[in-house]
């Protein structure tokens, strides 16, 4: 129960609230002793009015008092579409008040990717992805908090933050285990929705039990802050009316209080009943009635002052109303006695850069929705030239464009079609998409109107697959795209069916454009298109003798331009898996090359051609143990989309392959870390994409080498890690990884059921390469007991691939599963020289196993310790511990 108003609050503002304040005050206080501290987050959740506003402004008079470090923001109602919104409230005082050249020291390799979201850099000539902003965002907090410590973060009404903003804040609050730093978050009970909501959700999942649900107060408060407010004399029913109109929501009582005192009410029993008239003035239709009784001008500006929402000033408001500067400022005079605005206070908490803010945002809420629709939608078309005027941009316009109402503009179309550009600049395709997808509604001109919808689909390749198909199909289908835009929206459509795992649809897609085109530039480029996705296809071979037309197509090839190119890499891709000669391989992949990198038009980050090429290349050259040639790529990758603030399906197939490089070289635990951060971005992108299925091959994959079984069933069931299978190629052979790890985990008969169905998957594409499907090796050691006979015809015939291959990988593996089906001299023999192939070869690993091997079937202690020893480097702790148990019989482990 709370009788007496706390000292120095405001009035009703804390009241029944001594444990959330208690909370405060020790959780600034833990701030501001310990740096090393980890990070706390607090909550405030509560529906509209119930004080939460106030505990952040109560945070922030703590905080001040022991000399903390205060950022705060808020979100807006009408602000929610602006992208960086909140984050920039946030930060950019801070930022703006550094040298360019201090910021950038500041915030390091990330400034190019977040200064342009936080408006403090110009943006690249890359636009960036989603994940990387918000990973540039959340590097840039870090920074700035260590240097401000003890810094303390408010964010008001966040269920109105933009979702650019929701996402930073989401993963910014994964990472404050080892961040001294308070962030303190207010937001209303069900305001938000979707991915908004779920972003709130998941910071108050990080929040835990500092998550305070705010209730309305008891009558005995509400009596208490009456009599606190109008007198001591106040009597016990005209209190219990007072609660009983308001509910107990704080901000109600406050300001019925407040009408009761300017109307000079007694508090007695006899004046209760006129509390309930009093209190319908203060939100809805009531507020409504009372801003139109100051009279048609103040209601006027209090209407544009709504529709600007946010950087409020006489001036901007004066030009948005249509009246005078003298006008306008008697007009606010009045509405700030009506205590519907006031002027920012700086000590309440978050301000921006206007003269003026509502009392509350209900008032404000309240404000704008009694705009007459038609009028509504007209202020906000002025309201878009108004911030244009100011020098703010059309990305900041955007906002009040997407609220005019639909006129077959041209104009309008072309500064949504701007402004989206300028949005997808920094980061925020979500924002671009609304901007073209109104422009749409406008509807564009008919020659522009397929040209929008290509906008769309390029806004949207690797976040929203299926969303690209849908626009990119409707773009092709209606005139207005031709020439060398045609083919690029063909070329990107078939990119999103190969990404939402269409590959099928895909080829048939680009081959019907190339049907349509006589011969040329543009057809060449569409076949080796066609080419690149029935390379990558995992079904049955797209047609018969396409590996020959191939073939025949880069024979005339020598690299002279990039279609030229691509050919050389797809034929070179194409011939790797079929195990035809790795010299060959690597010959036709140098040839595609430019003084041995990837020629301009063709690199990571080209939209022409798109990411497939470049990782096709590496594939080649790391499985045809060129590895040098296959990390240096892989390595420009991961740069490469660091640098573009790539953080989304594009980085994550980065860290895949890098991870693919360190597995190949022998480096597991290096690989393990790649390919696990490869899997957590992949997640954000989405399940059973091909990139998704690359990560989790690939790291199940290495946890079976390194001996750590459990944990590679673990990671296959979180993942999905079975049938069916992807339509792409997944590298290595996702079937013949799983045969391996259930042979591992115990499960015989299924991991020999999988590998037999590998076999027949990868005759039906005709791949013979024993490194790339590796099913039969591990096939021929699993019926080494059933059926000795089968088992010696599989490693037979890998032997034979093998060498067909020429790798010393190759042929050193398919030594190895020959040597495990014989005994006696012949195994010895056959180990001995699976050994000198695998230490001719790049790869660690089996190197490694291979010796282990040898010493075991040699009885050598200097085998197995030589074994051990590249074991130990490589990471591989069950090959270690086999050699550890073989020197522990032969009586040798103190001779490691």
């Amino acid at each position: 129960m709370t009788e007496v108003r706390p000292a120095g609050a405001a009035p009703g503002s804390l009241w029944e609230r001594d444990t959330e304040v208690a909370a405060i005050a020790q959780a600034v206080r833990e701030l501001r002793t310990d740096r090393s501290s980890s990070g706390r987050l607090l909550v405030f959740r509560g529906d509209a009015g119930l004080g939460k506003t106030a505990l952040l402004a109560e945070t922030h008079r703590v905080a001040e008092a022991h000399h903390c470090t205060v950022w705060s923001a808020r979100g807006g109602e009408t602000l929610k579409s602006v992208p960086f919104n909140v984050v920039r409230q946030l930060l950019q005082p801070a930022l703006l008040s550094m040298l360019p050249e201090e910021a950038r020291e500041y915030l390091g390799d990330w400034y190019d990717i977040a200064g342009p979201a936080l408006g403090i850099a110009d943006p690249g000539e890359q636009a960036p992805d989603p994940q990387g902003v918000t990973d540039g965002l959340v590097a840039a907090v870090r920074r700035l908090a260590r240097r401000e410590w003890p810094l303390v973060l408010l964010i008001d009404d966040a269920h109105w933050a933009d979702l650019e903003t929701l996402r930073w804040l989401s993963a910014f609050a994964q990472r404050l285990d080892d961040l001294s730093v308070l962030v303190v978050l207010a937001c209303r009970n069900g305001e938000a929705a979707g991915e908004r909501a779920r972003h709130i959700d998941a910071v108050s999942a990080v929040a835990g039990r500092s998550v305070a649900a705010l209730s309305a107060l008891t009558p005995d408060a509400v009596a208490g802050l009456t009599r606190a407010t109008v007198g001591e004399h106040a009597d016990a029913p005209f209190c219990r009316e007072v609660w009983a109109v308001t509910g107990g929501n704080p901000y109600d009582t406050v300001e019925l209080l407040a009408k009761v005192q300017d109307s000079e009410l007694e508090p007695t029993e006899a004046s209760a009943p006129e509390l309930r008239p009093l209190n319908k003035s203060a939100r809805g239709g009531g507020l409504v009635a009372r801003l139109e009784g100051l009279g048609v001008d103040a209601t006027r500006f209090a209407w544009a002052a709504a529709i600007l929402g946010a950087g409020i000033t006489v001036e901007q408001v004066a030009l948005l109303a249509g009246m005078g500067l003298d006008d306008a400022h008697r007009c606010a005079r009045l509405l700030q006695g009506a205590r519907i605005l006031t002027t920012p206070d700086l000590a309440a908490g978050p301000v921006d850069d206007g003269d003026l803010v509502f009392v509350h945002p209900l008032i404000a809420s309240a404000v704008y929705n009694s705009v007459p629709d038609a009028l509504c939608r007209a202020m906000h078309g002025i309201a878009a030239q108004v911030v244009t005027d100011a020098g703010k941009g059309l990305a900041a316009a955007s906002r009040h464009l997407l609220q005019v109402h639909p006129d077959g503009d041209e104009e309008l179309v072309a500064q949504l079609r701007e402004a989206a550009a300028e949005h997808l600049a920094v980061g925020a395709p979500d924002a671009a998409l609304r901007c073209l997808e109104r422009a749409l509604a406008e509807p564009p001109p008919p020659d522009v109107h397929a040209r929008v919808l290509f906008e769309l689909g390029c806004a949207t390749l690797l976040t929203a697959p299926s969303r690209t198909i849908a626009h990119l199909r409707a773009a092709l289908s209606m005139p207005g795209l031709d020439g060398p835009e045609r083919v690029d929206a063909v070329h990107r459509l078939s990119q999103a069916l190969l990404h939402n795992d269409q590959l099928a649809e895909a080829v048939r897609t680009v081959e019907a454009e190339a049907a349509r085109l006589g011969p040329g530039p543009a057809r060449m480029r569409l076949q080796a298109v066609q080419f690149m996705w029935e390379g990558l296809y995992a079904g049955e071979n797209s047609g018969p003798g396409r590996s020959e037309r191939l073939a025949e197509l880069a024979a005339t090839c020598t690299g002279r331009d990039n279609a030229e190119r691509a050919l050389l890499i797809l034929r070179g891709f194409d011939a790797m898996p079929h195990g035809e000669s790795a010299e060959e391989v690597v010959e036709l992949c140098d040839r595609a090359l430019v003084n041995g990198r990837l020629a301009p038009g063709l690199d990571w980050t080209d939209k022409e051609w798109g990411l497939e090429l470049p990782m096709m290349l590496a594939s080649s050259y790391a499985y045809a143990d060129r590895l040098d040639r296959a990390e240096a790529l892989f390595t420009d990758a991961l740069r490469a989309y660091d640098s573009a603030g790539w953080g989304g399906g594009h980085l994550a197939l980065a860290h895949a392959y890098v991870g693919l490089g360190h597995r190949r070289r022998g480096r597991l635990r290096a690989a393990e870390k790649s390919l696990r951060e490869a899997l957590r971005l992949a997640e954000h992108v989405g399940r059973g994409l091909p990139l998704y299925w690359s990560a989790t091959c690939n790291l199940v994959d290495t946890l079976i080498a390194r001996g750590h079984v459990d944990e590679a069933w673990q990671v296959a069931e979180q993942s999905g890690f079975a049938p069916p299978y992807p339509s792409t190629i997944v590298l290595p052979d996702p079937r013949s990884v799983r045969g391996r790890l259930l042979l591992a985990v115990g499960r015989v008969q299924e991991g020999i059921d999988e590998l037999q169905e590998a076999e027949k998957a990868a005759a039906a594409r005709g791949h013979l390469n024993p490194v790339v499907v590796p099913w039969a090796v591990d096939l021929a050691r699993a019926l080494a007991v059933e059926d000795p006979e089968r088992a010696g015809r599989l490693a037979a015939d890998a032997r034979r691939q093998a060498e067909r291959f020429g790798t010393d990988t190759a042929i050193g593996e398919a030594l190895r599963c020959a040597a495990a089906l014989e005994t006696g001299r012949r195994a010895v023999g056959l180990a001995a020289q699976a050994v000198a192939y695998l230490e001719a070869s790049p790869c660690q690993y089996e190197h490694a196993a291979a010796r282990v091997e040898y010493g075991v079937l040699s009885r050598s202690p200097a085998e197995l310790n030589r074994g051990l020893t590249l074991a130990r480097s490589c990471g591989a702790d069950a090959v270690a511990a086999q050699a550890e148990r073989a020197l522990a019989g032969l009586g040798a482990l103190e001779h490691r």
